[in-house]
């Protein structure tokens, strides 16, 4: 699914219908028309996050005012559960203003919520739903949170992880955790060797948060869960340091076992120099080893991109990891597509691209970027 569509359009007056049949079925008193009514109109121009908070007040306005009876309700219309982890954001979608509702309105019924966000998260997600209990209730979250990690559904596993980032992408920061990460290390701790793929990697992207605020903390947990490690933990340690990896850290790259980088880059060239918005940029160049023993290496390639004050900022790109031999040389060769993005606004002038190995940075050329 693309975000164009479904991020934002699944919101629509067809789907509010759907949700007021299936509560109507389950709560004959439910005023589906009057339901319907007020979310259809106030959809037009908005974007994905204030339609699911127009589905949300809608549900608060309609369903019974004390929450623990508005969940019974809303439980009762629930689906089966996920019986895979690859559905969660692509099957689940009108769970989200139900997570939501939790989220907002649940706060003072703290075991209802609890055990609300324990039925979502099994068929969506309530990564963003608990994060207000752990800013107003820390100590009673984190209790549930860590008798979670044994749960037998991965989902609710996750949710122990994924919950807790604290700089989880859409969803509101966590200083208490930015200025302290260990109570939710102590969590990590029980999930590093889990099972399931899509819970480790979970544990991974909240490590790589953790290196943002506290890389010395993150990076002597990695070492440590280095000793031994499996191929699965392994995989968890390579993908928790990739932002520090972009950045040239000294410490991570040593850990993952890059030492300097003994080599060169020759004959680097982007083209065109005067590239006009909507094509592609081609960097090539050679990367040549200047030591006789085989060495491992990261290389990346930075492009300093012009801001709006005219100013350039730089933006890490992974390329790839090579082991190059004694004296051994290898072309190297990449198209960087410059196109309209949600991520970026693309402003016009002089940019630099700078080939980074091992955190180092062996050279770089310049282009003009010309946007009509």
């Amino acid at each position: 699914m693309s975000e164009s569509t479904l991020f934002k359009d699944y919101y629509n007056a067809e789907l509010a219908e759907r949700m007021a049949a299936q509560i109507t079925a389950v709560y004959p008193a439910f005023a589906a028309a009057a339901f319907v009514a007020q979310i259809a109109p106030q959809l037009d121009g908005q974007e994905m996050k204030a339609r699911t908070l127009i589905f949300t007040h809608a549900l608060h306005d309609h369903l019974p005012p004390d929450f623990p009876a508005a969940w019974a309700v809303l439980q009762a219309t629930l689906d089966a559960e996920l019986v895979t982890t690859d559905g969660v954001f692509n099957d689940g979608w009108h769970y989200w203003p139900i997570a939501q509702f939790i989220e907002l309105y649940g706060l003072a019924h703290f075991d209802t919520a609890v055990t609300a966000m324990h039925e979502i998260t099994k068929r969506h997600t309530a990564e963003f739903a608990i994060r207000p209990y752990l800013i107003r209730y820390p100590e009673r979250t984190l209790a549930v949170l860590h008798e979670w990690t044994q749960d037998e559904n991965p989902h609710v596993r996750r949710l122990v992880s994924e919950g807790t980032r604290p700089r989880l992408p859409w969803g509101m920061r966590l200083h208490q955790f930015i200025a302290d990460p260990t109570p939710t290390l102590a969590l990590l701790e029980k999930l590093k060797d889990d099972p399931a793929e899509y819970v480790r990697r979970s544990v991974a992207n909240h490590l790589n948060d953790i290196t943002k605020d506290n890389p010395l903390l993150a990076l002597a947990t990695l070492a440590r869960w280095q000793e031994d490690a499996t191929p699965e933990r392994k995989w968890i340690i390579r993908h928790a340091l990739r932002s520090l990896v972009k950045a040239g850290d000294p410490a991570a790259l040593q850990l993952l076992g890059y030492g300097a980088a003994q080599a060169s880059v020759l004959q680097l060239a982007v083209s065109p120099s005067v590239l006009h918005f909507g094509n592609t940029l081609e960097i090539s160049f050679t990367l040549q080893s200047e030591i006789d023993e085989r060495q491992e290496l990261v290389v990346d390639y930075v492009i300093h991109f012009v801001k709006a004050n005219g100013r350039t900022a730089p933006k890490v790109f992974k390329l790839r990891h090579v082991s190059l031999y004694g004296r051994q040389s290898l072309p190297i060769r990449k198209q960087h597509a410059f196109k309209p993005i949600t991520t970026r606004r693309y402003y016009p002038g002089a940019h630099r691209v700078e080939i980074q190995v091992n955190g180092q940075t062996l050279a770089g050329a310049n282009f003009e970027l010309v946007i009509a």
